[in-house]
């Protein structure tokens, strides 16, 4: 019904629009007491589908990816419709509207998604006060700078955002590898990376309940840069990383070179990066010979996409643009594929 119905009619309009349309409807429809008929429709409980990951218990291995509530609005109705983890965030100190509208763009022909959102949030504090009513969603706080922080305080905006979210969520990722933020270059940087990661790591040793960090990468990354962060996790004792972020490039696309040169820079996700990322999580699985949880991310649009991602080595997965363009439904069969292949590997 969502491909048949819902998805052409919402397609037709601005995607950012639509995006807070559809937050505004899941939110009054639970309020009005949907709430069970899409936990009826969407959630898979089965003790076979847990998984225990950063010692962390998951119920199921298929989580939202960041960037889709991004102020943690919606997180309890978003657990309804049956992901077993939600990524909030990217969540930066300081409240910021991001880059100039228009900024999200889809690309049909592709079943991908251009952004340039450039981090625009409410702030962790707003973040904060909506995860105090939290009670049993498993959370990770993705977190980052504000556009305006000069280079020597960057590592102070991630600590303020570690600190204030630390209470309320389970893991926290470091985004560094965000194309849509200013100094990407310092981002990536593996003596800067160091130098963050073991400040963060310093601060949760402060705490009684040392939260799990892992960091997110490009999938634009060559062998070398790839090995460069195995080499990276192993020095930091970081405990995973996420593979992958969004891409810069545009090979490969149906679209044509006018609407791409009308859309301009930006990330690109969905189906056109599905391959890219599953490379990513091969190789960072096989080089490092399994040593760290990967979460897997980039193009999930079916369920053999999320299959190919889980025998690469991803110990999760995350969805977001292929949750937009399949609907709920995509999260439920994934899902009972896991129980079927569980049923057949006894």
């Amino acid at each position: 019904m969502y491909k048949l119905l819902v998805r052409p009619i919402l397609f037709l309009f601005d995607p950012e629009k639509v995006h807070h349309f559809t937050f505004s409807l899941i939110r009054n429809m639970v309020k009005l007491g949907f709430g069970g008929l899409f936990r009826s429709l969407w959630q898979v409980k089965d003790k076979r589908l847990e998984r225990e990951i950063f010692g962390l218990k998951f119920k199921n291995p298929v989580g939202l990816a960041a960037g889709f509530d991004k102020d943690a609005k919606l997180y309890k109705e978003l657990d309804d419709v049956g992901f077993g983890f939600i990524e909030i965030g990217t969540v930066t100190p300081k409240a910021q509207v991001g880059n100039p509208k228009k900024r999200l763009f889809r690309l049909k022909s592709d079943q991908g998604i251009i952004n340039r959102m450039g981090f625009n949030n409410g702030g962790v504090d707003a973040a904060v006060e909506r995860l105090k009513s939290n009670r049993n969603v498993l959370i990770g706080g993705n977190i980052g700078k504000n556009t305006d922080t000069k280079p020597e305080d960057y590592t102070a905006d991630y600590l303020t955002c570690f600190h204030a979210l630390h209470p309320y969520v389970d893991y926290f990722v470091l985004n560094v590898s965000c194309p849509n933020v200013s100094s990407h270059a310092k981002l990536n940087d593996k003596d800067y990376l160091i130098e963050l990661i073991q400040a963060v790591q310093k601060a949760n040793k402060t705490y009684k309940v040392q939260r799990p960090i892992v960091l997110k990468i490009a999938p634009d990354l060559n062998d070398q840069q790839l090995d460069e962060i195995v080499d990276l996790v192993k020095e930091t004792n970081l405990d995973g990383v996420i593979a992958s972020n969004t891409s810069v490039s545009r090979d490969g696309l149906k679209a044509s070179k006018e609407r791409l040169d009308e859309i301009g820079n930006g990330g690109l996700s969905g189906k056109p990066i599905t391959g890219k990322s599953t490379r990513v999580i091969r190789y960072l699985s096989e080089k490092s010979n399994k040593s760290f949880p990967i979460i897997g991310v980039g193009g999930i649009h079916s369920v053999q996409d999320a299959l190919d991602k889980l025998d690469a080595g991803a110990s999760l997965i995350q969805l977001y643009t292929g949750f937009i363009y399949e609907g709920p439904s995509l999260i439920t069969d994934i899902n009972k594929a896991l129980l079927k292949r569980e049923v057949h590997s006894s």
